[in-house]
């Protein structure tokens, strides 16, 4: 108890107070790249071309999790990446980033298969099965909803600067119908959308007090609001961004599919697929207070010419709706393009792209330490 509660406190003594529309620039480290030397070789060079936060995952959906949690239900588990967390995140603050820790909060292929009790129940029996294997959690379970925030404490204790809860959702596709959900009983009146705002007033309740923001990644295309995907996921983004402090919109263009919202091809028209959706983020939390902050696609996936103008085209439309940053997504955490548009962002006029600032700051001599290229391709 003693090493833990000196832990906690190390923790909150090397965390800067920031406010929640701090400008982030962030990359994706999954958990191996950030437990590894070529993860701290991408912050480097990262930081070294205007980049100042990175986002990275304490658990990702296949449920495993990245540090040596003391949580029951994160054992066993054979893959802790991040040897140290605190060390990590002291590290990553003294190189200027502000630390962003993911967790996929309600999707996990582990718990599911091994914790059968607290995956999505199947009516007549049995664990609820996408494309033919468990993987989702029950969002309205309590030991569920206690597993992700024991885990962002955890987080917090080791000074992360923002919890960021993907997933946060209920599952989606499949045969629906057959699904049974712990809330249908104890709360036969809510809705879907009940369920995931009431989780995020609970961690907004335990978080908050502590100096952390709160950030939660949604579909991009829930600016939309078309009633079918609300009712679905149980995002309702009006709802849930009076407890979040920042709105993570997804718009990957290559995500959304031919002639959505009259355009011919999104994936190679990411100025007016982002634009449209940010316009109607704005538009339906304008009074709510919260940060818009998107996902920006650093992938060619369905694209016909990605490169790093691609990257800049997307930032820059960010940029003018009012978006405060940006956070880069690579699942590979390959980040060429993302180093090139970087460069180039840099050199362009003041403010096209960014205001720029560092929440962290770094001392002179590593700021004017030559960047490594190629030591991230």
């Amino acid at each position: 108890m003693l090493a833990a509660a000196q832990t906690a406190a190390a923790g909150r003594a090397q965390r800067r107070a920031t406010a929640a529309g701090v400008e982030v620039r962030a990359l994706y480290l999954t958990a191996e790249t950030a437990g590894s030397g070529h993860g701290r070789a991408l912050v480097k060079r990262w930081r070294q071309l205007g980049g100042n936060a990175v986002v990275f995952d304490i658990k990702d959906w296949d449920g495993d999790v990245s540090f040596n949690s003391k949580l029951a239900l994160a054992h066993p588990n054979p893959f802790t990446s991040i040897k140290n967390l605190p060390e990590w995140v002291q590290w990553l603050h003294k190189h200027g980033m502000y630390v962003i820790a993911r967790i996929a909060t309600f999707k996990d292929a582990r718990l599911a298969e091994h914790h059968p009790e607290l995956a999505v129940q199947k009516l007549g029996g049995g664990v609820w099965k996408r494309k033919g294997k468990p993987a989702w959690l029950d969002p309205s379970l309590p030991a569920v909803q206690n597993y992700a925030l024991g885990l962002a404490q955890e987080a917090v204790d080791a000074g992360v600067d923002e919890i960021q809860f993907d997933y946060i959702r209920f599952p989606v596709g499949g045969s629906q119908k057959t699904c049974v959900f712990h809330y249908q009983k104890l709360h036969p009146q809510w809705q879907r959308t009940d369920v995931i705002s009431d989780f995020l007033y609970q961690a907004r309740k335990k978080l908050e007090p502590q100096g952390v923001h709160i950030s939660i990644d949604v579909f991009g295309i829930t600016a939309w609001a078309r009633p079918v995907d609300v009712l679905a996921t149980g995002q309702d983004i009006v709802a849930l961004s009076y407890q979040a402090d920042v709105i993570c919109p997804m718009i990957y263009p290559s995500h959304f599919f031919h002639h959505f919202d009259h355009l011919q091809d999104p994936a190679d028209q990411p100025r007016e697929l982002i634009g449209h959706a940010l316009d109607k983020f704005n538009a339906i939390t304008a009074d709510t207070g919260v940060v818009i902050r998107p996902w920006l696609q650093a992938f060619g996936w369905r694209t016909h010419d990605f490169n790093a103008n691609y990257i800049e085209t997307q930032v820059e439309t960010a940029r003018s709706k009012q978006a405060v940053g940006f956070m880069l997504w690579n699942a590979e955490n390959r980040y060429p393009q993302a180093e090139k548009a970087m460069q180039a962002m840099q050199a362009a006029t003041p403010g096209r792209f960014f205001l720029g600032g560092f929440p962290y700051m770094v001392t002179a001599a590593e700021k004017a330490s030559p960047a490594a290229p190629g030591k991230t391709q």
